[in-house]
């Protein structure tokens, strides 16, 4: 049954006579407080809050004295009380509130300072579980709701970055807030506290499985020029997942990012992320979420040239991502080709000159590679949204299963993990031909498979002529089929493509018949038994 809404009416302009603040982040605190102090405003704090206050020479009253109850449980209980509550939700114009009020002595406030426990930053840092928990406020949240739930007559700020424009407010209508400011604000405060307690909902169903229901709210870092085209608006929120890419990176110089940038910046990274950089420098240059060329070498330097190689058409005005700290050679390189973006996790000095001259070219340091981790990706549909975990399975050489009479040389093997790290990250269906670590033709996102094998096929050709080649860039390269070959003639596309060797997931209920046709022409195949489809 639905609670019945008062008939009081509701005021534009509230007085701010009293304020409780109580904040886990002191940030501007003292000159907030001080500000709100000269200008008459009676001030109640309670726990660290009243000691900063304190320490600052600011009169405040503490919350225990109002309540006439001590906190107690180190700081557990302390302001859920209905002399607190009651100060927040009573309706000042509604008779029966203000008796009730006036019976129990509750004291109105007009201004609540709030801001909580630092969960989502205890989560980051990895803390134990019992220091996680310990984390979750209670009392803050629910202060929260109470002043925004009762707007008409009660300013919540939830934030620092409030705290300006709260004064500059009170300054300009003689120390009273509007209607219209109460209610972003409150907009604000709930916002802060769906976050927080899907922060809290994410944790509490990673640690018991639990997922019958999904919780998740992002904190709006801002608004974007438009979304992928001029006439869709856009924003970049942030979620406080502890994952390094395109939304948390530091910009160190060029435009402001787009929507497609930060959507082709984050596949980029994702994909190099899948190289250890102990092992080999990699680099993978992307276009519309798909990689038109990805290599590995001993240097950076040698890695961008293999990826540029593949596809040099398609990398103008790229993203360029590396798993290697920039330096001076590759740097140099990369700017020789217009790049829309380049992330990485860190770039030298000199990097960092060269990439000055370049005032457009957006340059983002992540500070370390994506990680392998499980957690989930989301995306939405008419009427909900569609959770998974991240795929971040890999395929070791001791996983495949050779499936043809030939086994594949120690050489082939290398390129065919190195293809299947790479299809994994090629939209649907996805075919990449790849040759002594770099890619040598990409299919990407075709409705037939065997369409992703000639159009991979072409490509290598085309990049051939373009490098003055006088053979395919697939002569002699692996195929990677990010699923299986539904019949053989996708497979004897790659074989007239110039592979001679083929990864796939298998499990067709054709791939006798793959096999055969593999076994005719001396194909080498593996099944690795896993699928990476990727819409």
């Amino acid at each position: 049954m639905a609670v019945t809404p008062g008939t009081s009416p509701i005021p534009d302009r509230v007085t701010v006579r009293r304020a409780l603040l109580s904040v886990f982040d002191k940030t501007g605190l003292v000159d907030f407080a001080r500000a709100l102090h000269e200008r008459g405003v009676t001030l109640v704090s309670s726990g660290g809050t009243k000691r900063a206050l304190d320490e600052a020479g600011l009169p405040s009253t503490e919350v225990s004295e109002v309540t006439g109850f001590p906190e107690i449980m180190g700081g557990r209980v302390k302001t859920l009380h209905p002399l607190i509550h009651g100060g927040l939700l009573g309706e000042r114009n509604d008779p029966d509130h203000a008796a009730a009020m006036e019976r129990h002595g509750i004291a109105g406030i007009d201004l609540l300072v709030v801001n909580l426990y630092p969960f989502e930053a205890t989560l980051a840092a990895a803390a134990d579980p019992r220091t996680i928990v310990e984390n979750i406020d209670i009392g803050g949240p629910a202060l929260i709701r109470a002043a925004a739930k009762n707007h008409a007559y009660v300013a919540v700020a939830t934030d620092p970055d409030d705290y300006d424009g709260l004064l500059a407010a009170l300054d300009a209508d003689d120390n009273a807030t509007s209607l219209e400011l109460r209610q972003t604000l409150a907009a604000r405060a709930f916002a802060r506290t769906a976050a927080y307690d899907a922060a809290i909902a994410g944790w509490f169903a990673g640690q018991t499985g639990s997922r019958d229901s999904f919780s998740l709210a992002g904190q709006r870092q801002g608004d974007l020029r438009y979304g992928e085209n001029p006439h869709q608006a856009a924003a970049l929120y942030l979620t406080g997942e502890d994952r390094p890419g395109a939304a948390t990176a530091r910009q160190v110089q060029g435009k402001q990012l787009s929507y497609n940038n930060i959507n082709d910046t984050d596949a980029a990274y994702e994909l190099v992320g899948e190289f250890d950089p102990d092992e080999r420098a990699a680099v993978a240059i992307i276009k519309h979420a798909n990689p038109c060329g990805v290599a590995v070498g001993e240097t950076l330097a040698d890695a961008y040239r293999l990826a540029l190689r593949c596809d040099p058409v398609s990398a103008f005005g790229g993203i360029v991502a590396l798993n290697r700290t920039i330096d001076e050679d590759v740097a140099a390189a990369i700017v020789e080709v217009f790049t829309e973006v380049v992330i990485a996790p860190d770039a030298t000095d000199a990097a960092l000159d060269i990439f000055a001259a370049k005032k457009n070219l957006r340059l983002l340091l992540a500070g370390r590679l994506p990680g392998g981790d499980a957690r989930w990706t989301v995306r939405t549909v008419a009427g909900g949204f569609l959770a998974q975990a991240r795929d971040a399975h890999r395929v070791a050489a001791t996983d495949v299963r050779v499936v043809t009479k030939r086994a594949p040389s120690e050489g082939e093997l290398a390129d065919l993990m190195f293809a299947w790290r790479v299809a994994k990250h090629v939209k649907s269906n996805a075919i990449v031909y790849a040759r002594e670590g770099a890619t040598a033709g990409i299919g990407a996102g075709q409705m037939s498979r065997l369409d992703s094998a000639r159009i991979a096929a072409r490509k290598a050709e085309e990049a051939a002529a373009a490098a003055g080649l006088p053979e395919t860039l697939a002569a002699g390269s692996v195929c990677a089929s990010d699923a299986f070959f539904p019949f053989a003639d996708g497979l004897i596309a790659a074989v007239e493509a110039g592979a001679t060797a083929v990864i796939q997931p298998g499990g067709s209920m054709r791939d006798e018949e793959v096999i055969a046709a593999a076994d005719e022409r001396d194909l080498a195949m593996v099944f690795t038994g896993i699928r990476h489809f990727r819409h």
